[in-house]
C-alpha cells in the first residue's frame, strides 16, 4: 500500500482542525461568558479574544482546505480516536 502524500495527509487534517478549533473556540466564549458573570471582566475579554483569534484560524484553514481540495467545511476525518488533551476539559465547563 503506498505511503499517502502530504496533500493526502492535509486533506484529512485540514478539516480536522477546523472543527476542532471550532470546538474550542466554542469552549472559550463559555468560559468567557462565565468570567463575566463572577465579575472576572479583563478575563472574559481576553477568553474571547482567543475565540476570535481561532475563528480568524478557521478561516484561514478553510482556505487552505479548498486550495487542496479537501471538504471546506465538513468534518472528514472520523472522530472516533482519543485526544489525550480533551481529557482535562470533560466534566470541566461551568
Amino acid at each position: 500500500m503506498p505511503t499517502p502524500s502530504l496533500i493526502d495527509k492535509l486533506r484529512i487534517l485540514l478539516p480536522h482542525w477546523q472543527t476542532h478549533n471550532r470546538g474550542h473556540a466554542a469552549e472559550f466564549a463559555t468560559w468567557a461568558a462565565t468570567a463575566r458573570t463572577e465579575g472576572a471582566e479583563p478575563l472574559a475579554v481576553l477568553l474571547e479574544r482567543a475565540a476570535a483569534h481561532l475563528t480568524e484560524t478557521d478561516a484561514v484553514l478553510r482556505q487552505a482546505a479548498i486550495e487542496i481540495g479537501a471538504p471546506a467545511d465538513a468534518h472528514a476525518h472520523p472522530h472516533d480516536h482519543p485526544h489525550p488533551h480533551h481529557a482535562a476539559h470533560e466534566g470541566g465547563l461551568p
